[in-house]
């Protein structure tokens, strides 16, 4: 009774108020509607406006840029090398300098040479013609690496694989393709010109989704936003003679489904020249710790985070600027996280923190334990008394590998890669017990001798690298095999 009465009281002021709301309502549905019909008609016209048609695989980045421009002019910001947070960035820095225990890691194998971060993707194809892993063939006879190398680094490499064949491509020389792969990372790789949807354009990935029983062209949109990367920010290996390009995820993705993967094939990078234990060399098997992390489980994609949004007029776009989500906080971590910057970023730091003083504390005990390897071999161990050894040191290393190859591994995975690493400790220690049981099988009562592999330059020297010949080398073939290179290039018009 009271509300009716109330109603009955102030019914011209309810009434007008209705009137106002409904107004008010009414005008944002407008708002929301115009919005809508210009973001349609804005994407309508870009491509009904197209400058050029694209056809078939267009390598040149420079060209889709005709057509879209504003993602084009963020993916040009991948030359910049400004950024720097705690723990590396996008500018260079010379790993091996940083971490001298790394190059009697990899004794015997390329990685002991060069090793550096990993700069922004305009830089992929130089980044691999100037590394001294990929050797200074001036013939096609002194090639080191086979063209399988080239994968990752351009959009080239699927136009190749077109017109040569896939198995062709991979079995080939490195340097055979020099002038050919020549575009870094780009437009190409990820998009399809006719409709601009995400493509897959390395066959590796699909067939590994092949061989798991997964169509991958069932994958929803936002998996594609992951997909895309896992192209190649993954862990594989050559396959065969043929050098063919493959993931080892057929038994799952985790670092032990893909060890007991690469044990049942019988599937070794190299043998180590001081322990002579059959290693595995673990790429960058980012993809796969993403997908155990936080974020991918919450639904989240790669691009949610290296390619946040952003806005022009009524256009919404992917930013290109492929980089650290550090360097954008505002338009990354902030639009789930509702915490200030400071705070952000003392948590991630905190978990980079907390993993990497477990992986320096690794990397201390596995060069221990291939010293005392080598020291035990000197003394005249035998393959049976060192097979538990090896077989330590191949696992421990592995482990350690998986999760200091990967990008970012201490925070898309704190957990698991922390768990990866304690692991790895374990057996550097197992190793270094078993290596004791040895000498005291042989009757060897001296220490273990400490090498001085304080510097990369000692290290280098310690593990029997010519490191001035080398670079005398990749010099010369810097200063004249790579121009011949460029020129023949631009002029088959591979090249802008």
């Amino acid at each position: 009774m009271k509300l009716k009465q109330y109603f009955e009281k102030h019914r011209v002021a309810l009434l007008w108020t209705l009137f106002a709301g409904t107004i008010v309502v009414v005008f944002l549905l407008g708002l929301l509607a115009a919005s809508v019909t210009e973001r349609r008609a804005e994407i309508a016209t870009l491509f009904n406006n197209k400058r050029v048609e694209i056809k078939g695989i267009e390598s040149r980045s420079e060209i889709w840029g005709e057509n879209y421009p504003r993602e084009f002019e963020t993916w040009i910001k991948t030359k910049e090398m400004e950024f720097e947070s705690k723990h590396n960035g996008n500018k260079f820095v010379d790993v091996l300098e940083m971490r001298p225990n790394m190059v009697v890691l990899w004794a015997g194998y390329a990685f002991s040479r060069d090793y550096s971060a990993p700069r922004g993707h305009a830089y992929a194809v130089e980044d691999v013609v100037h590394t001294l892993r990929t050797g200074a063939p001036m013939t096609i006879e002194e090639n080191m690496q086979p063209a399988t190398c080239w994968a990752c680094k351009s959009p080239d490499v699927p136009r190749l694989m077109a017109e040569v064949g896939i198995e062709n491509f991979y079995k080939s020389k490195w340097s055979e393709f020099g002038h050919e792969v020549v575009n870094p990372i780009g437009c190409a790789d990820c998009h399809n010109p006719e409709n601009m949807n995400i493509a897959i354009s390395r066959p590796a990935l699909t067939e590994a989704f092949d061989r798991m029983g997964k169509d991958i062209h069932k994958s929803t949109i936002q998996e594609r936003r992951s997909l895309a990367c896992a192209q190649c920010h993954v862990e594989y290996y050559f396959k065969g003679d043929g050098k063919y390009l493959t993931f080892p995820w057929d038994k799952g993705m985790s670092a032990e489904n893909m060890e007991k993967y690469y044990d049942e094939v019988g599937f070794t990078d190299w043998i180590h020249t001081l322990s002579k234990a059959p290693m595995l060399k673990a790429q960058h098997p980012d993809y796969e710790l993403f997908m155990m992390g936080p974020h991918a489980q919450r639904g989240l994609s790669c691009a949610d985070c290296h390619m946040p949004y952003k806005s022009e007029g009524a256009i919404k776009y992917s930013d290109h600027h492929l980089v650290s989500p550090l360097m954008y906080i505002d338009r990354t971590c902030q639009t789930c996280h509702r915490d200030s910057k400071e705070n952000l970023l003392k948590y991630v730091y905190e978990y980079q923190d907390k993993i990497l003083e477990t992986r320096d504390r690794v990397e201390e005990e596995l060069v221990k334990a291939h010293v005392g390897a080598k020291f035990a071999w000197d003394k005249g161990a035998t393959e049976k008394q060192m097979e538990p050894v090896l077989k330590l040191l191949r696992a421990a290393q592995w482990r350690w590998d998986f999760a200091v190859a990967s990008h970012g591994a201490s925070f898309h995975a704190p957990v698991e890669t922390q768990r990866i690493l304690s692991h790895s400790l374990d057996k550097s220690y197992q190793a270094q017990l078993e290596v004791n049981k040895v000498l005291a099988q042989l009757g060897v009562k001296e220490e273990i001798p400490v090498p001085d592999i304080s510097t990369k330059e000692k290290a280098q020297k310690y593990i029997g690298l010519d490191m001035p010949k080398l670079k005398g080398a990749k010099d010369k073939f810097i200063a004249e095999k790579v121009p011949e290179w460029l020129t023949k290039a631009r002029e088959n018009k591979r090249l802008l």
